[in-house]
This record gives C-alpha cells, structure tokens and sequence, in this order.
C-alpha cells in the first residue's frame, strides 16, 4: 500500500565492452603507478646490489649489516671473512654486506 513497485530500465544501446573497459580503467591505472613508484625502484636496488656483491675482492672496505666496518680478508662462495681489528675477523655472508666503502675510509 505505501510501497509503490518499482520497474527496470530499459537501455537503448547493451552494455558491451565499453563499460566493463571503464569498471577496470581505475584498478589499471593503480597497479601502472603502484609498479612505477615501488616495484620498478625496488627492482633496480635488488639489482644494485647483487651486482655489488658479485663485485666483492680481497682487500675492498665494507659496511655489514649489524655496522660493523671491516676489510674483507678472504672470499668464498657465500660466506666473507671480514677483518675487523689486527688479528679479528668475523664471517659474514655475501648478502650481509650493505655497502662498499671508498678506499682508504677504514683504517
């Protein structure tokens, strides 16, 4: 009685791919710029610093993960003998490594 029935509307043309096209345009659109500001950058410090790593030499000034600044003293495969102080060394794995330092700046 105080609800009235309500009808479909009828459209002249069928919703085609156009308007599914337009539903997806904004989920698009946020994974484009979501991969350009943090998946590309993320990506090419990955990069970076695999191509750092593969790098490494004997002799070379590095940052270890925990702080610890050091000389690398012998390499292996995956592990590095960091010198620290005459006579103390520490293993380390590859990837630990953060930075190489410029020569000269541990002494």
């Amino acid at each position: 009685m105080f609800i009235s029935t309500a009808y479909a509307q009828s459209t002249s043309a069928p919703a085609g791919a156009a308007g599914s096209l337009m539903q997806f345009l904004p989920l698009v659109l946020m994974f484009v710029v979501l991969y350009f500001i943090m998946i590309r950058p993320q990506m090419k410090r990955q990069k970076e610093h695999k191509a750092m790593i593969d790098a490494l030499a004997k002799g070379d000034e590095v940052v270890v993960g925990g702080g610890l600044i050091g000389r690398v003293a012998k390499i292996g495969d995956s592990v590095l003998h960091v010198e620290l102080a005459k006579d103390v060394e520490v293993q380390v794995q590859r990837s630990a490594v953060v930075q190489v330092l410029p020569k000269g700046t541990y002494k």
